[in-house]
Formats: C-alpha cells, sequence, structure tokens
C-alpha cells in the first residue's frame, strides 16, 4: 500500500524542524491524514493486457493509457469528496468553487472517468471544460482531483517488479507515462533512478542525462545544492529545467520521495530565481 503514513509523520518532523514550513505543509499534512488507510477505497482500478504489456515498455510506450482506467462512480465519488471535505478547512481562496465541486459529484455536470483520465493525459482541454461546466477554475478542479488520482495510480504501481522497467530508458515513467518528479542517487555508487512525479514509480536512468531533453552534454548538465541536507538540484542548460535529487547515501533514504519533494519547496524557490523552470 502506499506510504501515506511515512509521508505525515515526515511533513510534521519537517515542520517542527523547520518553521518556515509552516504555513505550506499543514494542507498537505491534512490530505495525507485523510487518505491514510482508505487508499484502496479510491474505486479506480487499472486494467492492463499482459499479453501486450512488455512490448509497449519495449516500444517505449508507457503501461497504462487513459482507456485503462476503471471507475466506480460511487465510490469515487464519495472518496473525491472526502478529499473536498479536507480541503474546503484549509484554503482562503476558492472555498466557494469546491463546494461547487462537491455539488457536481453525481450529477450529469461531472463525469468522474472523464475528467480522471484528462488529468493523467494531462489534457488541458477537456479539464478547462469541465470546470467552466461546474464554474470553478481549471487548476483547483485539477488539484482536487490529483490527491485521488495519485494514491489509485501510486496502489497500482507498487504492484509492479522492477523489470517492468527492463530496458527502459525514457524519461517518463514506464507506469503511468508522467514526467520524472525526482530522482535519487542510491547504492555505493551512487546509481541514479528517477522518481514518477504521478504514480511515484522508480526507473534507473543515465547519471549524466537530461530526463526533459535528453541532453547528455556534461557541460551543460550541472548541479547546485542549498544548506546541509541530501537533496540537491539538477541543472540541464540546454532546455532550461531542473530535477531535485536526493542523495540518500547521506540520509532520508527510508523517506518517500513526493515527501521529500514538498520538504524542500525551498529549493524550487532558488531554482526559479536563477532561471530554470521544473519539467513536470
Amino acid at each position: 500500500m502506499p506510504q501515506t503514513a511515512e509521508k505525515l509523520l515526515f511533513l510534521r518532523a519537517t515542520v517542527n524542524e523547520n518553521p518556515e514550513y509552516a504555513e505550506i505543509l499543514p494542507l498537505f499534512q491534512e490530505l495525507y491524514a485523510t487518505i491514510e488507510g482508505r487508499e484502496g477505497e479510491t474505486g479506480i482500478f487499472f486494467a492492463t493486457c499482459e499479453k501486450y504489456a512488455a512490448q509497449r515498455v519495449t516500444d517505449g510506450f508507457p503501461l497504462l493509457q487513459p482507456d485503462s482506467m476503471q471507475v466506480d462512480p460511487i465510490k469515487t465519488g464519495h472518496f473525491l469528496t472526502t478529499i473536498i471535505d479536507a480541503l474546503l478547512p484549509m484554503v482562503k481562496d476558492g472555498a466557494d468553487e469546491l463546494c461547487l465541486l462537491r455539488e457536481a459529484i453525481g450529477s450529469d455536470k461531472l463525469d468522474l472517468r472523464t475528467v480522471l483520465a484528462a488529468c493523467l493525459a494531462r489534457d488541458r482541454r477537456t479539464l478547462e471544460e469541465a470546470a467552466a461546466a461546474i464554474g470553478m477554475s481549471s487548476p483547483l478542479l485539477e488539484f482536487a482531483l490529483e490527491p485521488v488520482l495519485k494514491t489509485a495510480l501510486e496502489t497500482f504501481s507498487e504492484t509492479m517488479p522492477a523489470s517492468c522497467a527492463e530496458g527502459w530508458q525514457e524519461g517518463y515513467c514506464p507506469i503511468c507515462g508522467s514526467r520524472a518528479g525526482m530522482g535519487e542517487l542510491t547504492g555505493e555508487e551512487g546509481k541514479r533512478q528517477l522518481s514518477c512525479s504521478t504514480c511515484f514509480y522508480k526507473w534507473p536512468y543515465k547519471r549524466m542525462k537530461c530526463p526533459y531533453c535528453s541532453n547528455e552534454d556534461h557541460e551543460a548538465l550541472s548541479y547546485f545544492s542549498v544548506g546541509e541536507g541530501p537533496t540537491r538540484v539538477d541543472v540541464c542548460r540546454k532546455c532550461s529545467r531542473y530535477l531535485k535529487t536526493r542523495d540518500s547515501r547521506l540520509g532520508h533514504a527510508g523517506v518517500p520521495l513526493d515527501a521529500e519533494d514538498l520538504a524542500t519547496i525551498h529549493l524550487d524557490l532558488v531554482a526559479s530565481k536563477e532561471g530554470f523552470e521544473r519539467g513536470i
């Protein structure tokens, strides 16, 4: 099952140790607290054809496609409602829009499978149309849907063995096709893995290669760090994108990377000031 409890504990410790995060992380703590123990209740399932799965990966196509998704509208609607209820006390702007989304669940204004598939496919037009029909902003709709989709995808990806990524050389996820959210260096040799920004599956990747533009020019690849934490920022000067990377040999080896991501927002701010954009 997803490591929700571990994520929650780490964020709580981060807030205690770094008061500057007290205004940022409580929202995500509340989300994790709401999800913990309910990871199997999203009502979202993924059907794959084992006959063609290996060939898809070999050909550079992710295992899952939007049409692989099966949604139980009642269960998914209930799970989404619990997410909205957790968000409402935590947001200053957008509460009225979240209430509109809550009211739309189960009505003909909102097709949950369509909007969740659009999130997976990064289909902005469909999300904008769905948000307009409800009367809310598209970014807020996507923000509310993401915890549901990511919980379901993480539950699925944890059943996938490392062999699923055998021979995979792409910078996007072999399971769901999303871009890398973070990197990690592990083992004595510091071998590099990428972690999916959506389902959190990890796969091996070349140490000196940009996962976003495939640049391998060592002179255009570098990194910087801030403070003494185990996480640094890998940058590509060819595409001006960056990827936060944790060297687990320096600490936090057991911390889920999506929690590490939230606890290192200060690195995102520095990277942005330096003129780099995040790859996801």
